[in-house]
């Protein structure tokens, strides 16, 4: 059973303990941003009683202690927060971090050629694949797409890390491409992939079934947090971070490597106010606004 609250949002609880608010039922751009606004005016009430708050690309979940707080009652506090925010924020205080990425680095094609068998192709390797079925020529010109424009991390995913970002770029230039069929039981770490609209960096070896691109050369979460990077946040792409991926060479990719290694590697990032009405009102300029941020 639903609860429809102002601006059309749709609430539902899960027992007593969840309350999940879909925003739309179509992912975009606006919906995640409005989703991030949302929550984080949900955080800033400090509501006795909610335990956890977890935005994703058009919804949100909220965890409930029902012995501190009655989920009605965190329900109407939220439903006053789309009412006063219909048409919420749309510019987000975020930073861009530039990460060098080794496209079609020889890690992930080894283990994506090792799982053919679960793959939509027999014969190309992910990013051959991926470059094909969004109709470009070559790897080169899928890397150029790739890397022409920031991504914005809409979704903290599955696991420390894992972040979905969407790439700041009009629709008809969106990148899409399909899980694979079977998922790999192997993934190195730090591999770029890309999955339906969005692209991750797998924070640690494991499973994974998004289409291999690529690899990059500094990590993306340290749960010690005993590294430079790492000092302020264990993961280094919290929600609405701005991702420039640039393509590097194998000479470079090992010399960050070194440096990472070393905790000398410092990552180059700059602050940003997101505008949702400038990029819509122009996303080509504004995008390459954003990644001049980092020359």
């Amino acid at each position: 059973m639903y609860t429809t609250l102002p601006g059309g949002s749709r609430a539902s609880f899960g027992g007593d303990e969840y309350l999940f608010v879909e925003l739309d039922e179509a992912m975009s751009l606006a919906a995640a941003l409005r989703a991030q606004s949302i929550t984080a005016r949900i955080t800033d009430l400090e509501l006795p009683g909610i335990l956890d708050i977890a935005p994703a690309n058009s919804s949100y979940l909220v965890r409930i202690d029902p012995e501190t707080i009655d989920p009605r009652r965190a329900l109407n506090a939220i439903a006053d927060i789309h009412q006063d925010g219909q048409a919420s924020e749309t510019t987000i205080s975020t930073e861009i971090l530039d990460v060098p990425v080794l496209y079609n680095d020889p890690w992930s094609v080894e283990v994506c050629m090792r799982f053919r068998d679960g793959h939509q192709s027999a014969t190309e390797t992910d990013i051959q694949y991926t470059a094909r079925i969004n109709g470009l020529a070559s790897v080169d010109e899928l890397v150029k797409a790739h890397s022409s424009a920031p991504f914005i991390v809409t979704f903290p995913c599955f696991k420390p890390g894992n972040a979905e970002s969407y790439q700041l770029v009009p629709q008809e230039r969106q990148l899409q491409a399909p899980k694979y069929l079977t998922p790999r039981t192997e993934t190195p770490a730090r591999a770029v992939a890309h999955g339906g609209a969005f692209t991750v960096i797998y924070p640690s070896s494991g499973v994974g079934g998004y289409q291999l691109l690529g690899r990059s050369a500094i990590p993306v979460v340290d749960l010690s947090q005993a590294t430079r990077e790492f000092r302020r946040s264990p993961v280094l792409t919290p929600i609405s971070t701005l991702l420039q991926f640039r393509a590097v060479a194998r000479e470079e990719y090992d010399e960050v490597r070194r440096h990472v290694d070393a905790d000398k590697h410092v990552v180059r990032r700059a602050p940003v106010e997101f505008s949702l009405a400038d990029f819509e009102e122009d996303p080509v300029r504004y995008a390459r606004s954003l990644k001049a941020l980092l020359s």
